[in-house]
């Protein structure tokens, strides 16, 4: 697919396209790739730096968004604002830069709205009593349950359901706290999510141990979107910190047989020149294994057609 260079991702599919383009079967779009704390400097325009979010979208059908960091917020300014919306979201944990995009996502504050979130099963309580304690006064003027929408708290863990046809896993992960990765494999295409992953919260892993859960969720993936936030210099300072290295996230794509690996959550202290430098490396770790490496950026548009897993690309520049 042939695409025109935009600023706004409402407008991203509608100028330049082929005869007889047909609308693709679904599109993976980044809302926000950084990690830890979202970033507003110059020297990282390219990239972004708004926090986790990851929205997988198909024509007629109900979104499915990864994660609730601040790139929640742009999704959203594509969404219907009458009530009518209707999205799920697949939430890895509850560490502040997955989920402060939430009070700040304009559809699900409207009467009818509904918003079904599927995440990590807490020691402390029910997900949306947990939830509630982090987005509730002093800290946010209003709950989740008193915005007007109806927000739907669902618990999982080594799980395994549907949401309206879309066939979804979700898999404990290696990091601090309860945290999760996930699996969607939906018309014919699949993409595994796994933001935040450390090999070094489990100090009696090896380190280039890649446990069961995560082949479950990445054996064969067309697109596998994974925490690659550190070079090897800066994992052997924080190795107890719950990321990894580009390294890393190649040799998960590599063993897992994963067709493209999207690196992902880039380090708050990382500017533009310093993630094209890991994306060079990373390349150079994958050359020769069929894995096609490449740097997840804010306004990236990845479309799958009905009849192959080739992945067509809009490359859009920061959000907004």
């Amino acid at each position: 697919m042939a695409a025109a260079h935009v600023t706004s991702v409402a407008l991203r599919y509608t100028a330049n396209l082929p005869a007889g383009y047909s609308p693709p079967h679904m599109n993976v779009t980044f809302y926000g790739v950084r990690g830890s704390t979202p970033c507003d400097c110059r020297d990282q325009e390219r990239y972004g730096g708004n926090t986790s979010c990851v929205a997988l979208e198909a024509p007629g059908e109900t979104p499915i968004v990864f994660d609730l960091g601040t790139g929640l917020r742009y999704f959203g300014a594509d969404q219907p604002t009458d009530g009518s919306f209707r999205g799920a979201v697949l939430l890895s944990h509850l560490h502040w830069d997955h989920v402060q995009g939430l009070p700040f996502f304009v559809p699900i504050d409207r009467p009818g709205a509904r918003l079904a979130v599927y995440g990590p099963e807490q020691e402390e309580g029910p997900l949306g009593e947990v939830f509630t304690g982090i987005m509730r006064p002093p800290y946010f003027p209003v709950t989740p349950y008193e915005l007007r929408g109806t927000i739907d708290f669902h618990d999982c863990g080594d799980t395994d359901f549907e949401f309206e046809g879309r066939r979804i896993k979700s898999r404990w992960v290696r990091h601090n706290g309860p945290t999760l990765g996930y699996r969607v494999d939906w018309n014919g295409h699949s993409v595994a999510y796994i933001p935040d992953h450390g090999p070094g919260t489990k100090p009696e892993d090896a380190d280039d141990h890649v446990p069961r859960r995560i082949h479950e969720l990445c054996d064969g993936v067309d697109l596998l979107i994974h925490d690659a936030q550190y070079s090897p210099a800066e994992y052997e300072q924080k190795r107890h910190f719950g990321h990894c290295t580009v390294q890393y996230a190649v040799h998960v794509a590599r063993e897992c047989g994963a067709k493209t690996l999207a690196m992902f959550h880039h380090d708050p202290y990382h500017d533009d020149g310093a993630i094209d430098a890991l994306l060079v490396e990373a390349q150079a770790e994958a050359n020769g294994s069929g894995v096609e490496v490449i740097a997840a950026r804010e306004g990236l548009v990845i479309s799958y057609d009905s009849t192959s897993s080739t992945a067509a690309r809009a490359a859009g520049s920061a959000l907004g």
